[in-house]
């Protein structure tokens, strides 16, 4: 190595913020045990790169003995106090073992250990850059896939999309650009493992903070999401300031907002609901579309009965019962539906307290929709 090697380590520390120092001592290190490997030596021995110019030393350790038992890794006293009077029993003396060829060995090592800090540097960089970026959405573009994986391009880094994560009404191709929840980032013995979703309710509330200015700049919070991707999801919101419209903020002019993140589901059903304190208030709204004439709560149980009339049965119950088990993981309460015939029958409703509660109109769909068909 030379004064010319030292430089272009002053350049790297630079580039890639991997101090001089640091690379010196691997190569150091490094070089201690291609000289016992190469040479057949044994002792203690210490490697020493002159900072400024880039030659290589190498000492031989010695302890200072009365009796000498081990040539290879002791000295005796007499023979060390030839170089120096003041050494004493137990002290160490380096004696320079430099060999004639230690220059080619040194190169060598020297690359191999540079290539390594500098690869280990990017992963360290790339992880720094990306655990930040955990539970947040990032553009990529799909290369390729296998039966396990989809791996993405995020940039410096591939990520992979497993099957399990990937919604079941999208199909991927080379080149497609996509967006994806970073869930997980890992460091492994390859470098760092960046793992991303498609299905994951953190992708819907990212969406929405892009598209919609009151949630990004915290005017309007979202306090829930459930979802089944690719088909429905429910998203409840909430603003402190009463002159906020929460909901049709999501909305957006003409539900251009939530037609945006639809598109970008590719068609998936997004429901949105005004949050309450109120579970009464809150498991009514959950069940949008659907009309609710009642809704008692049980409070030990973390239960409610929901009482809707006869002809909103179905669309409170949904396809497969998909409405009311995403309203029960939006609001964390269980729902039990029963139509207003089921309750009276069982003395739940009598028929002067069902007609008092539909006049007045206790609990309105939150979004004000008149029918299903105007739902996005």
């Amino acid at each position: 190595m030379n004064s010319e090697f030292m430089n272009a380590l002053s350049t790297l520390e630079i580039d890639k913020g991997i101090k001089k120092e640091v690379i010196i001592e691997a190569i150091e290190a490094a070089l201690i045990s291609g000289y016992k490997r190469n040479f057949s030596q044994a002792q203690n021995v210490r490697v020493d790169v002159n900072r400024d110019n880039g030659s290589i030393r190498v000492f031989a350790r010695k302890v200072v003995v009365e009796e000498v038992f081990d040539k290879r890794l002791e000295i005796s006293e007499h023979e060390a106090r030839e170089g120096n009077p003041n050494y004493e029993v137990d002290d160490v003396v380096e004696i320079e073992v430099t060999p004639k060829d230690f220059g080619r060995i040194a190169a060598q090592t020297a690359k191999q250990v540079v290539t390594q800090r500098v690869r280990e540097a990017e992963r360290g960089i790339i992880y720094s850059d990306f655990i930040d970026r955990e539970e947040d959405i990032m553009n990529g573009i799909v290369q390729r896939q296998d039966h396990r994986f989809i791996y993405v391009d995020l940039g410096k880094v591939e990520a992979l999309l497993p099957l399990s994560e990937q919604m079941p009404n999208e199909s991927y191709k080379h080149n497609d650009r996509i967006k994806a929840f970073i869930t997980k980032v890992e460091k492994t013995t390859k470098g760092p493992q960046i793992l991303i979703s498609r299905t994951h309710p953190g992708l819907l509330k990212r969406l929405f903070e892009l598209e919609v200015p009151e949630i990004y700049d915290g005017t309007v919070e979202i306090k829930s999401v459930s979802r089944e991707a690719g088909d429905r999801s429910k998203i409840s919101v909430h603003s402190e300031n009463p002159e906020v419209d929460s909901v049709g903020a999501c909305v957006g002019p003409r539900g251009q907002r939530v037609q945006t993140i639809v598109d970008e589901l590719k068609g998936e059903k997004i429901d949105i609901v005004e949050w309450s304190e109120d579970p009464v208030v809150y498991v009514a709204n959950a069940l949008s579309p659907a009309k609710v004439v009642k809704v008692n709560v049980f409070e030990e149980e973390k239960m409610t009965q929901v009482i809707v009339p006869d002809y909103q049965l179905s669309l409170a119950i949904g396809k497969r019962g998909q409405n009311a088990r995403l309203a029960a993981k939006l609001t964390n309460w269980k729902i039990d539906i029963k139509s207003e015939s089921e309750a009276e029958e069982l003395g739940l409703l009598d028929e002067t307290e069902a007609e008092e509660e539909l006049e007045e109109g206790l609990i309105e769909d939150s979004e004000g929709f008149e029918d299903d068909s105007e739902r996005l």
